[in-house]
């Protein structure tokens, strides 16, 4: 008897810990494969965003794209124009900055974003 109610005490607080890392987590961003991406973008009318610096994006870049550097001070200020109930497609070069980007503008309150995985390498 002492040892089902120890269980399912454990039970619950590993259940309870688990949700409270979900909460953490950046819920509101999706990885998309390249193809994928290119399909929810080709209408272009979307809020595309490059996140890489600017001479990486003045070496190439998805049409339409713009530049806010996610390694530039005012990087959040940037996104005040941006409608945050509208979907956010985010990239960078190769996948790991536009993560750190996408947990960051999930917290800012970006309902929905859109990583490309793999970034602007996979992309081509």
């Amino acid at each position: 008897m002492k040892n089902s109610i120890l269980l399912t005490l454990l039970i619950l607080i590993l259940s309870f810990s688990c949700k409270n890392q979900n909460k953490n987590s950046t819920e509101h961003m999706v990885i998309l494969t390249a193809p994928s991406f290119k399909e929810d973008i080709s209408n272009g009318n979307v809020q595309l965003i490059d996140v890489r610096t600017p001479e990486e994006y003045n070496d190439g870049h998805i049409q339409n794209a713009v530049n806010i550097d996610f390694l530039s001070d005012d990087f959040s200020d940037k996104f005040d124009s941006f409608d945050k109930d509208e979907p956010l497609y985010i990239y960078c070069r190769s996948g790991n900055r536009s993560q750190k980007a996408a947990k960051k503008l999930s917290e800012m309150g970006f309902d929905i974003i859109y990583d490309l995985k793999g970034g602007y390498l996979n992309y081509e």
